[in-house]
């Protein structure tokens, strides 16, 4: 496998510029079909069978996206919106089976996490204005964050009975993000196989997962630099495979010198300081972009201190964290399978 020339990546507050994780490898005979959605770039890259199936499922798989995004758009009128204006005045709202079946895995992995990826904060989300389209300095009041963090949102708080959901706490308020795009990469993994699409890889914004391999052999991707342009490391992904890597370098503003990024800390209310990128790399299984999307938060938050503890409470064998300093922990069975590029991180712990 031969490299290509790195690319340069520069992030706006406003958009993760395609690819978080850097597809590595080029001069092939690929299909690859891009669109903007999610907020972010996705790309559908098929390797063999024939173009017209490639383009029918790769159109297919998008349009998929595009419904995901409609349906659990927090920000803009959608069913998720619509449940939580449901919320906010004590009313209960219909919804459907999908999303039925969505919140309950999330309550599910919520409870797992000990609370660090809680989709019901999304008041805070948007207090600190990463709601907008387009990101401006908001610097709320104290008081303002811990009204928010004192009612306490949680997922458990929503109460499901057939079609009909409500909440007896009006401050939830939902935001799926962190769940939609692993959740839509295996939706896509589900379409392409259908179609019978044996090999191909999926990236939303940094999020992929691989189907088969390539007729040279494994996927292989880097994981984007969370301070210089180009991949940090790279790595090979086998079938089934998901990788997600999540940065206080996507979604962020600065004010007065301090960078504040979109990962917020559920029991502060604060945007997490301390962490530069977080990687995680869940192996085939029916949810694996979900885990691999999700599980990446409670790392990040957990932050150096706490990661280790973080990922196995995850069930999260291979993950990566970098602190603020640029150190890098990693989990020994990603270190195994993980080729730092240079100029190589000057610290690298390895955890067992």
């Amino acid at each position: 496998m031969h490299d290509c020339p790195a690319q340069s990546s520069r992030f706006s507050s406003f958009v993760v510029l395609f690819a978080i994780l850097l597809l590595v490898g080029c001069g092939e005979s690929l299909h690859k079909q891009q669109s903007q959605v999610f907020g972010t770039m996705a790309e559908i890259v098929i390797s063999g069978g024939t173009d017209d199936n490639a383009q029918a499922a790769s159109n297919e798989v998008l349009r998929e996206f595009d419904r995901l995004h409609q349906m659990m758009n927090a920000g803009k009128p959608s069913e998720l919106s619509s449940l939580n204006e449901a919320f906010s005045k004590g009313q209960s709202a219909n919804i459907g089976a999908e999303l039925t079946s969505i919140l309950g895995d999330a309550t599910r992995l919520s409870t797992q996490s000990s609370g660090s990826f809680n989709p019901a904060t999304g008041k805070l989300v948007e207090t600190w204005g990463f709601h907008a389209d387009v990101l401006k300095p908001v610097t709320p009041s104290a008081d303002a964050i811990s009204a928010l963090v004192s009612k306490n949102p949680r997922m458990t708080d929503i109460v499901i009975k057939g079609s009909n959901a409500s909440s007896a706490n009006a401050s939830v308020q939902l935001d799926l993000d962190e769940y939609v795009k692993g959740y839509a990469l295996d939706r896509a993994i589900q379409l392409l196989r259908a179609r019978g699409i044996k090999n191909a890889l999926i990236n939303i914004g940094g999020n992929m997962i691989a189907m088969g391999e390539k007729d040279t052999g494994p996927w292989k991707v880097g994981i984007q630099h969370p301070r210089q342009p180009g991949p940090i490391a790279t790595l090979e992904l086998y079938d089934g495979d998901s990788i997600s890597s999540l940065g206080d370098y996507q979604r962020y503003y600065e004010s007065e010198g301090k960078r504040y990024c979109h990962i917020i800390d559920p029991a502060t209310g604060y945007p997490v300081q301390g962490v530069q990128a977080v990687t995680v790399v869940t192996k085939r299984g029916e949810h694996a972009g979900v885990l691999s999307n999700v599980a990446s938060k409670p790392i990040f938050i957990a932050g150096p201190k706490g990661w280790r503890e973080a990922a196995q409470r995850m069930g999260v064998e291979m993950a990566l964290i970098v602190d603020d300093k640029g150190k890098v922990y990693i989990t020994d069975s990603l270190a195994r399978r993980i080729e730092f590029r240079l100029p190589k991180p000057e610290t690298i712990e390895i955890s067992r």
